[in-house]
């Protein structure tokens, strides 16, 4: 029951389409993003398009304290929505043939082709026009460098088809720009400097200033262009614009290329933004070409590790690839101060800030595909922000830390107060996190340090925030919102007090074992306090049927599957009112599941089943994070066919538009849930203490999969197809892990029989 929208063609290594939709260009533009790490932009035209369309170009750890917009306030509520900031255009190139301005949204263009290569991160475009007889075909192709992360080139070709007449290209740097979510139509920038040194172009902005004290960000950003033909520079407020002027003449080619540069006062002073943004264009001695070749180049090395190769099913082929793509354009880990914000660089929705999906969903994947360092980044920008999570927990006057479910500093700036307030299980995601990175890698040097720093801070949270119930003798939670958002303010969510029982005991237990090492000291009286807690704490289960309960009060509600829904009814988020959806049982992700998904090894099979069975078909799966979890749970217990469904719905969750959402933005911290859902739920890996394990099956519908994972100072490259499971040791020393249940020795490569599910 979903209404699947796909606007490209199908195709192992592109996103590709012939047709200008005009009505879907949001949407169209959010799927040709691209982005270095560094910065990033939606896939914009670079010439000027006057039709309803969302332009954004976003750089990484630029944001904005913007005034939260309500109604009332209370105490504890977050000052400020902090969101990351629509920047610079620096892409524009606008056209005009014999003083017409080119506009796809006015003309119909001959032919229309677009293409992002995910194999080389390029994006490209073509079309044709015909002006006063003149026939033109353009090509834009552009990419933000992978090797040089400062780096934005861009290459025009204009082939005169027929006809003869006059070409104008004005290529600019453009700070008019603004966020469509501001809340109050604020221009969040003000300039600073622009201007020319030689036929270098620069435009210099800082953002404007703040009531909260948070920093002000100023950027850099400066152009070459490339080109023959007579040339005019020009500025105007927050515009600097260098344009060309060429003769048209049928059979011959023009071509601009364009090279910007971008600094920030995140790695230059203000003062010094301006020379080091030219010394990066002067430096720049390599032709586009060559640029290019070394960009591409280093996404094929991306891709030797990344690649999940899929035989048999070209749009699951496309949909693992366009995600690792996507992800890997947000985040390689090269600086410890990001991290992965949900929509990347590709919109601004959910304030472009770090969320708990990255603890969550990202990091077993980044341990997998990446070198250890990279997760260790992730988890020291937790570290280096705890002291913003004590002063959040001293916000809401409790003790120890409460790390905030939307940031950029450590400090809470999400403006909807039943999340900011009540969805406190991201407490128990970082400290799974630093779980998940000991656990899988063997190093345990950050968990006894800053580790057990975070965990002693979030522990003292969590005792405080219980309550002891008289009447039952028990610890419990009111008054929180689980990872199903569609209920508030619900008591004794079991997840949440599932996770904070696991967290006061893994503390207490990893201070015992390090206490020697340690750089903090617990007292005895304390450790007892949390044991007893961890000990006691209350779970909702019904006694009939031993399903564990999402809350108090689910089993009263009128209990119903998704199925009885009529299709108008979905998404429910774009057609019920927020009190009808709070009130029905419909799971908006993975709740239950997902502390089953975190701790699978303490379940039986039969009590995995019994909750997968009962709460799946109510979970309309409206956050892009729950088709994963789903699908990993349904592989365990043998429902290849809901696997394979909750599989094609992550893996082209944007690619498809299932929740009618991506034109503002893809969903890149979910995209993880497609390679999760192959390697640990297709292909079984689990890493349940410190032991390595598989149980592949192949779904019918595939021919075979496979891909590789960094394991221990090992790489493994693991293949499955309808007879064989093998498992190659390509790098590394030898390895004990466990195939089908049977413990091997991997010295070279093993094969076996492959299992039906």
């Amino acid at each position: 029951m979903n209404n699947m929208q796909r606007l490209f063609q199908v195709d192992p290594w592109k996103v590709y389409t012939n047709t200008l939709d005009r009505e879907n260009i949001r949407l169209q533009e959010s799927l040709t993003s691209i982005g270095n790490g560094y910065m990033g932009m939606r896939g914009n035209f670079e010439e000027s398009y006057s039709g309803d369309h969302h332009s954004g170009t976003y750089l990484a750890g630029i944001w904005y304290p913007d005034k939260t917009r309500v109604g009332w306030w209370k105490n504890g509520y977050p000052e400020y929505f902090g969101k990351v900031i629509n920047a610079v255009n620096f892409a524009a190139m606008d056209l005009y043939i014999n003083n017409q301005a080119i506009d796809l949204a006015k003309m119909d263009p001959e032919e229309f082709y677009l293409e992002l290569d995910m194999q080389t991160g390029i994006l490209n475009r073509y079309f044709t026009v015909t002006v006063d007889g003149v026939t033109v075909r353009f090509n834009f192709e552009r990419f933000l460098s992978i090797t040089k992360k400062e780096i934005g080139a861009f290459r025009l070709t204009a082939e005169t088809l027929a006809g003869n007449g006059i070409l104008k290209v004005v290529s600019k740097l453009d700070g008019n720009v603004q966020n469509e979510d501001s809340n109050y139509g604020e221009m969040f920038w003000e300039e600073i400097a622009r201007g020319f040194e030689k036929e270098n172009a620069y435009l210099t902005m800082r953002t404007i200033p703040n009531p909260f004290g948070v920093d002000q960000f100023t950027v850099t950003a400066a152009m070459s262009n490339r080109t023959t033909g007579s040339s005019e520079q020009k500025q105007t407020a927050l515009v600097t614009e260098e344009s060309f002027t060429f003769d048209l003449i049928a059979g011959q080619i023009t071509q601009v290329d364009k090279f910007v540069a971008i600094v920030t006062s995140r790695d230059i002073e203000e003062a010094k933004q301006v020379a080091g943004a030219m010394a990066l264009l002067n430096g720049l001695t390599e032709s586009y070409e060559v640029l290019k070749k070394a960009h591409a180049d280093a996404w094929m090395e991306r891709w030797k590790l990344a690649d999940v190769v899929i035989d048999g099913d070209v749009a699951a082929q496309q949909g693992i690839r366009f995600n690792l793509f996507q992800l890997f354009s947000t985040y390689y880990g090269e600086d410890e101060r990001l991290n992965i914000g949900p929509k990347g660089f590709t919109g601004e929705k959910y304030g472009g800030a770090t969320y708990w999906d990255t603890e969550a969903y990202a990091v077993p994947l980044y341990l997998a595909l990446s070198d250890p360092s990279v997760t260790k980044n992730l988890l020291k920008y937790r570290y280096n922000q705890l002291d913003g999570a004590i002063h959040n927990a001293r916000q809401q006057g409790l003790a120890g830390a409460l790390y905030p479910m939307v940031t950029f500093t450590g400090v809470e700036c999400h403006n909807e107060w039943e999340i900011t307030f009540m969805e406190i299980h991201r407490n128990g995601a970082i400290p799974y996190a630093i779980y998940n990175y000991t656990n899988y890698t063997g190093d345990d040097s950050y968990l006894k340090k800053e580790g057990l720093e975070i965990l002693l801070e979030i522990s003292r949270f969590w005792a405080d925030r219980v309550h002891f119930s008289k009447r039952t003798g028990k610890y419990m939670l009111h008054g929180v919102t689980g990872p199903n958002e569609y209920e508030n303010n619900v008591n004794n969510n079991w997840f949440t007090n599932t996770i904070a029982a696991w967290v006061l005991r893994y503390t207490a237990e990893n201070y015992r074992k390090y206490e020697a090492e340690a750089t903090i000291n617990i007292s005895t009286e304390e450790l007892a306090k949390w044991e007893d807690i961890a000990e006691n704490m209350y779970y909702p289960i019904d006694p009939e049927t031993g399903v564990f309960v999402q809350h108090d009060t689910f089993l009263d509600k009128d209990l119903m599957p998704v199925t009885d829904l009529s299709a108008a009814d979905l998404p429910l988020n774009q057609n019920w009112s927020w009190d009808k959806i709070l009130r029905s049982c419909f799971i908006k992700q993975a709740d239950v599941l997902q502390g089953i998904y975190y701790f699978g090894d303490q379940y039986s099979k039969e009590e995995i089943r019994k909750n997968f069975e009962f709460y799946e078909p109510m979970t309309v799966h409206e956050s892009s994070l729950s088709p994963s979890i789903h699908a990993i749970l349904a592989a365990e217990l043998g429902m290849e066919d809901k696997a394979v469904e909750m599989y094609q719905r992550t893996a082209r969750l944007d690619l498809d538009n299932y929740n009618n959402d991506t034109e503002d933005g893809l969903h890149i911290t979910s995209m993880t849930g497609s390679w999760l859902a192959i390697v640990q739920g297709f292909a079984q890996m689990k890493t349940w203490n410190e032991t390595l394990s598989f149980a592949p099956f192949v779904p019918a519908s595939w021919d075979s999969y496979a891909f590789h994972i960094n394991y221990r100072r090992r790489l493994l490259l693991i293949t499955a197809d309808k007879e064989t499971v093998s498992i190659e040791l390509l790098e590394g020393s030898p390895l004990s892990l466990d195939l089908y249940g049977k413990t091997v020795k991997l010295t070279d490569k093993i094969s076996v029989a492959t299992r039906r599910i």
